[in-house]
């Protein structure tokens, strides 16, 4: 009975493995919104945008994943002043149907022939169906989730080497 329950509680607050990600509310870049890893305009790439939003409203825009985990994963660095604990919402563009969805909940295909605005980039993808399917069709090697990428990983995956 317990654990009936506790089943049912996992898949009211998405917490089961394959479940699917909900569309996050957030802004489109402006066309000067800028990425504050790498500098680039994020506007000119709407099918890559990521976005950090924090509770006071202040917005980051990312031009892909790869730099949204750059910064999530060192704060210190690309965002002084800003704490992990007031951010309110974390979305990335998913691959297919191009709507936000949120950041934790995405499957990620890494090694694939899909480039992103910043080369070798991890596709975001809703349904870990739909990450198996992209990964079939476009020779990717690996599928990842979110608390699976660090700063290694994303280093070897500029370099283009893929685990």
């Amino acid at each position: 009975m317990i654990r009936k329950y506790a089943v049912a509680l996992c898949l009211s607050f998405g917490l089961v493995a394959g479940a699917v990600s909900e569309p996050v509310d957030l802004p489109a870049p402006k066309d000067d919104d800028t990425c504050p890893v790498c500098g680039m305009f994020v506007a000119k790439y709407p099918a890559w945008v990521a976005t950090v939003r924090y509770k006071d409203g202040h917005l980051h825009h990312f031009d892909g994943a790869k730099d949204l985990f750059k910064y999530l994963l060192d704060l210190p660095r690309w965002a002084p002043g800003h704490q992990r604990e007031n951010i309110q919402t974390i979305g990335v563009t998913e691959y297919y149907t191009l709507t936000r969805i949120d950041a934790q909940q995405a499957w990620y295909v890494i090694g694939s022939d899909v480039l992103g605005p910043m080369g070798h980039e991890l596709i975001p993808l809703e349904t870990p169906e739909d990450a198996e399917e992209f990964m079939q069709d476009h020779q990717g090697v690996r599928i990842l989730r979110a608390d699976e990428v660090s700063l290694d990983l994303l280093e070897k995956l500029d370099r283009g080497e893929f685990e």
